[in-house]
């Protein structure tokens, strides 16, 4: 188990806390584009423990700037979009999206006090519906090039759920295969069949690997004569994991991006490679999602548990909603667990590697050099290892970069499914 500094490392992540400074070494998701549409009003954002205002200047690039004005303190998240920037709206000064003050209308003629000026800002990025920011010192390292980011705008679909817990929280919950013999089981008849494999061997094995972006996690189990069903899930630094497999069509991406200490948004990213992702039918199954990108179902009423539901339909009696029973797992645990009273087992070892690589990134900013998977040479700006895969393998078969021997896969769970 972590000491308490170790923890209080992992999860503390505002300005200046070695945790802060380690997550901000990577660019980070900081809204979806339809919270800010074309011609929209800039909106208020709380990202690692700072409030900021983001935005679209005239031409439709986003900025990212601190929320209060740096004239006296105005909130810029009310501002006018205009000649070129955001325009506070106490005093006139506006500001373009790099930070740079254009105009301070109160000074004399002649005035160059405005030069001096620089609001907070950071450098943004839009990609697969998301708006990203990079809020660390000097030159942001490259936009990292991961297949789920890169196919076309169709073939993508992203959204986000809040949680009112510590971001590292919902994070190790992805890397915890054993409770899907729990807290994800379905009791009626005619489920996927994995749902019979995860309850059938309720004790996988557990392999962590750890790789040039964070770690591979294989959780195998035992699916009768001769057979292992191998799922393979890929942590990337600093919070993410490619988590849900779609078999070869594509795979689905969680990205726990710290709101602050106490709250955190799950960037929930879907991606296809063989077909356009139906928009509508995915916002139809987000039934039970508030217009806030809130759940429904929340530990103010008890997450609406149904103990009939819990006889004959799912195990925990919180509906069908993966999203849900995660939730309730990780707020759960309170708004940053003392892992200081953690017993791990056997099947934490994934958990045990995550923070191990985590906690030597801390080092490696504390002591100058890039922590792991910031990556600044565009060779080595490619995954195509980063993978969320489900098959069904010969016992004989070695798992570990099974799929990179496709001729020795006898049977892909995700082509039965």
């Amino acid at each position: 188990m972590p000491t308490k500094e170790e923890n209080d490392r992992l999860t503390r992540v505002g300005p200046g806390t070695p945790g802060g400074e380690f997550m901000r070494r990577y660019w980070q998701p900081a809204a979806l584009s339809e919270e800010l549409p074309p011609g929209g009003a800039p909106i208020p954002v709380r990202l690692l423990g700072e409030d900021l205002a983001l935005f679209r200047d005239e031409s439709g690039q986003p900025g990212l700037l601190g929320i209060h004005c740096t004239h006296r303190g105005a909130d810029l998240s009310y501002g006018r979009i205009e000649d070129g920037g955001i325009r506070c709206l106490y005093h006139g000064w506006l500001y373009d999206r790099t930070g740079r003050c254009l105009e301070q209308p109160g000074e004399p003629a002649g005035s160059r006090f405005y030069e001096r000026i620089r609001q907070p800002a950071y450098p943004c990025h839009e990609q697969a519906g998301i708006i990203f920011a990079y809020m660390g010192p000097g030159e942001p390292p490259l936009f990292p090039n991961y297949e789920f980011l890169t196919v076309p705008q169709e073939y993508v679909f992203a959204t986000k759920y809040h949680s009112a817990c510590n971001y590292l929280q919902g994070n190790e919950g992805n890397f915890d295969p054993q409770h899907l013999s729990y807290l994800h089981r379905f009791l009626s008849a005619g489920e996927d069949f994995r749902q019979a494999y995860h309850a059938g061997d309720t004790c996988p094995t557990i392999d962590p690997v750890e790789t040039e972006f964070g770690m591979h996690l294989y959780a195998v189990r035992k699916v009768g004569a001769g057979k292992h069903f191998v799922k393979v899930r890929s942590f990337f630094m600093p919070s993410g994991g490619a988590v849900g497999s779609r078999g070869e069509a594509g795979y689905n991406v969680n990205w726990h991006v710290p709101i602050d200490d106490e709250n955190h948004w799950r960037y929930s990213i879907l991606f296809s490679r063989d077909a356009p992702i139906d928009e509508g039918t995915m916002r139809r199954e987000r039934t039970g999602v508030a217009a806030n990108y809130r759940l429904e179902r929340s530990r103010a009423n008890r997450y609406l548990q149904d103990r009939e539901e819990m006889k004959t339909e799912t195990f925990i009696g919180m509906g069908r909603s993966f999203v849900v029973h995660d939730t309730w797992a990780t707020e759960g645990e309170g708004v940053i667990y003392d892992r200081t009273t953690e017993h791990l087992g056997y099947t934490d070892r994934g958990i045990v590697v995550m923070r191990k690589l985590m906690l030597q990134a801390i080092r490696d900013v504390e002591e100058g050099r890039d922590p792991l998977h910031v990556v600044r040479d565009p060779a080595r700006n490619v995954y195509p290892d980063l993978i969320a895969r489900d098959d069904v393998l010969a016992a004989g078969v070695p798992w570990r970069n099974h799929w990179k021997r496709q001729s020795d896969v006898p049977e892909s769970a995700a082509a039965r499914a």
